[in-house]
This record gives C-alpha cells, structure tokens and sequence, in this order.
C-alpha cells in the first residue's frame, strides 16, 4: 500500500504582519513551517504505514525553498518526497493547485491514500483536498479524526461540529484530518541524519507532470486575491461587573441606548 500525503509550507501565522501600505504580507524573517494539519496528516499516514507496511510519499507544490519542509518530513519518517516546483505554478489558487497536484498523482499512478490536512493556515479555505479528490474522481472523507484499513476499504471517522458519523469508502480515496486526530511525532537525530545525507527530493516541473498550462498558476486560477488587510477596531468595548441581575439591566440598557430592542 502507498500513500501519499500532501504538505504545504507556509508562513508562521503567529509571527506575520500586512504592510498597509501595500496589503501585501510581511515575509521576510518570518520563518516557515509546515502547515500544522498536514503534520497531523502526515502522522496518520506512519501509523498506517507501520500497522500495514505502507510506503509514504509526501507531494508538496511550492518554491525551492520548500525541500526545507519536505527534509522535515522525511526526517519523521516518510518514505520518498516530491516537489512541484515551477514559475508557472506561481500564483495558483486553490483550484490550480488541485489540479497541478493531481497530475503529480497520476504520474505517481500506485496509491491506495491520499492524507492531507483539513486547511492551511494561510488560506483557511480547507477547499484543495475536496478539489483534488474531484479532479481525481476518488472518494473523499473530511475532518476525520480517527481511521483504520480493513482490505481494500477505508473507516473513517469524522466529525464536523456536533455532526459525528463513520464513513466508509473503496480504496483509492482521499482524507482530510483535523488537529484532533493525533499529535505529530518529532524527528530523532537518525531520522534527520538520514533526510539530509541519504534521501533525495525529486523536483518535478510542469512538463513532466503533463500539466495544461492553461490550468496551472494565475491563468488556471478562476478566483484571485485583490487585497489583503488587518480589520480595524474602532469601536471601544466596556466591561460590566456586578450581581446578575444588575448585570441585565446594565446590558439591556445599552441595547435600548443603540436602538438594537
């Protein structure tokens, strides 16, 4: 059994700014990390792999820079690891990132699972697995949190809100994990050793994914993003303090003050 996981490096959130300027985010000395979920994803895929035997494949689209996320990958424990990475891929929302994701899959052909995280932290659309599950024509479970393989079939356990349910689906499909589902292994020093001085990363670029340049990057983007900035708070809060009932009043007078009762 293979499986792959799809990683996206991105941007520490909790360290990012927006220039106002510009509406553009600050980058520079932000470090980059993989995205949280696709970690979860990723752990997922080596329990699998050591109930089953399974090989995992990590598949990131990105810059050069990103091998960086990918040798953290290997060095927990992945198999193999490719990256897409071309100009013309620049700029891609997350429709072209599926579909570009998608040739690299059928390219790879052998696969039983495709594990990605939910979202990304930098986007929050959690749209890119459902997509390239479509693109694919393969089942997909979302938000799942638990999963088990039993022959050629997958259990998946999701849960999204207050809605828990057990879905079952044939082999090749694709999930997508919550942060609840487990917590990420670290890397050991052999692990990293052998990432960085053993194991290689295979580059692919569109042509030897086969990928319709028409579908790929700004031109196979159907959404784009014009501005990106921090909401202002201009309205000031006020804090009530006293018995419950005082607490009540106080509240209902402020809703009738601004015509809201």
């Amino acid at each position: 059994m293979n499986i792959i996981v799809t990683i996206k490096q991105v941007p520490d959130t909790n360290n990012i700014t927006i220039d106002p300027e510009t509406g553009t985010l600050n980058r520079e000395g932000v470090p980059a990390i993989i995205n949280p979920e696709d970690k979860n994803a990723l752990e997922a895929a080596l329990t699998l792999k050591e109930k089953h035997g399974a090989k995992v494949i990590v598949l990131s689209m990105g810059p050069p820079q990103a091998e960086k996320a990918l040798r953290e990958a290997l060095a927990m424990g992945a198999d193999e690891a490719i990256l897409l990475s071309d100009r013309a891929f620049a700029g891609a929302d997350t429709w072209a990132t599926a579909y570009t994701l998608s040739c690299a899959v059928k390219k790879i052909k052998d696969y039983s699972l495709i594990i990605g995280g939910r979202q990304a932290i930098d986007g929050d659309t959690a749209q890119t697995g459902p997509q390239l599950s479509e693109c694919l024509k393969i089942p997909q479970i979302t938000y799942v949190q638990d999963v088990k393989v039993e022959g050629d079939t997958v259990l998946a356990k999701s849960v999204f809100g207050n809605v828990r349910r057990m879905v079952q689906a044939k082999m090749p499909a694709l999930l997508t994990v919550t942060k609840e589902m487990n917590e990420p292994r670290y890397s050991t020093i052999r692990g990293i050793a052998t990432a960085y001085r053993e194991k290689k990363i295979t580059v692919w670029n569109s042509k030897d994914v086969d990928a319709k340049p028409m579908r790929i990057g700004l031109p196979g983007s159907p959404t784009q993003v014009r501005k990106t900035f921090s909401p202002k708070h201009e309205r000031e809060g006020k804090v009530f303090a006293g018995a419950p009932g005082q607490l009540a009043n106080d509240l209902l007078g402020v809703l009738v003050d601004n015509n809201y009762v």
